[in-house]
């Protein structure tokens, strides 16, 4: 034992480490049981997804003859009826006009807002914090008849509003969104930036910088992970809302593409192959969306999951 020990001090190697556990150790039954389960829901989610995208590719006549639970009758003349008759190119548009200032403008209004309930210890700090808070609790149905009296009764000129009022406008959509998304982005943002080092603006402050450039510079870069999950969010609540525009818009030429599907809607007879068709093309530009910021979303959820 002691020439032993003395050679592997001489080597300078180490003893090996002797095994704990064999290197495959079996799942636990009740691991097993959540995964089944998860599996499962989430199979169930994904059916009728699945099965909406294959009777999108199917003939009607088809279907109504040998059923829905059959194969064949593919075709890709749905798609082109729903753009058609759903004319999807003007409400895609619209859609477009809705969405990016309404996300603009939610993000820069929440990020300004959390850099000052984050950064200065005001007395109104916490007191706002709580009515942005207490602001996202409240029913959005409860102000619908304040909102419609109120956009009817305020004049605009008539560059923004062909009505002269913001009733049947875009602005009347675009800032009831940003009313009602930017209390929570407000939350989200300023509980993260209070997870950066006050270093960090200390720094800036001595260098020269003041507050607009500590906040453009220095804190904002450091906000691209919450800012890209609170992107994918509100592009796909705004982008999918269908009850704020039927309220406030009576013209049809200006619905976004999620009303638009009202088109493919008969009054006595639905073909449910084209609805699945306009439906699959209304949701491949919030998939894409995910898509691009699927990295930066993963992140911004996760924050503060892992203790350095």
């Amino acid at each position: 034992m002691t020439a032993a020990t003395g050679a592997t001090r001489a080597t300078g190697s180490r003893a090996p480490k002797q095994s704990t556990g064999s290197p495959s150790t079996p799942r636990k039954p009740r691991h097993l049981l959540i995964y089944g389960f998860l599996t499962a829901m989430g199979l169930l989610w994904l059916f009728p997804i699945a099965w909406a995208l294959l009777n999108s590719f199917r003939d009607y006549d088809y279907t109504s003859t040998h059923g829905y639970v059959s194969l064949g009758g593919y075709t890709l003349d749905n798609y082109v009826h729903a753009w058609q008759q759903g004319d999807f190119g003007r409400h895609f548009l619209n859609s477009v006009i809705i969405t990016v200032p309404a996300l603009v403008m939610t993000l820069l209004l929440a990020s300004c807002a959390a850099f000052v309930l984050s950064r200065f210890s005001f007395w109104f700090n916490l007191p706002l914090l709580i009515v942005f808070t207490a602001g996202n609790l409240l029913p959005q149905q409860a102000m619908l008849v304040p909102l419609f009296r109120l956009y009817n009764d305020v004049q605009v000129p008539f560059w923004l509003s062909d009505s002269g009022t913001l009733y049947n406008s875009y602005w009347s959509v675009i800032i009831t969104h940003i009313a009602f998304q930017t209390g929570f982005c407000t939350f989200v943002l300023s509980n993260y930036m209070k997870t950066l080092p006050g270093e960090l603006t200390e720094a800036a402050l001595v260098d020269g910088a003041g507050v607009l450039r500590q906040f453009w510079q220095v804190i904002m870069p450091l906000c691209r992970p919450p800012l890209a999950a609170l992107a994918t969010l509100l592009v796909t609540w705004i982008y999918n809302d269908f009850f704020w525009a039927i309220a406030f818009m009576s013209q049809g030429d200006k619905f976004p593409i999620t009303s638009s599907l009202q088109n493919l809607r008969g009054q006595f007879f639905t073909d449910y192959n084209l609805l699945s068709a306009g439906s699959v093309m209304v949701a491949i530009p919030t998939i894409v969306v995910f898509v691009i910021l699927q990295k930066q979303f993963v992140s911004g959820l996760t924050l503060g999951a892992n203790k350095g």
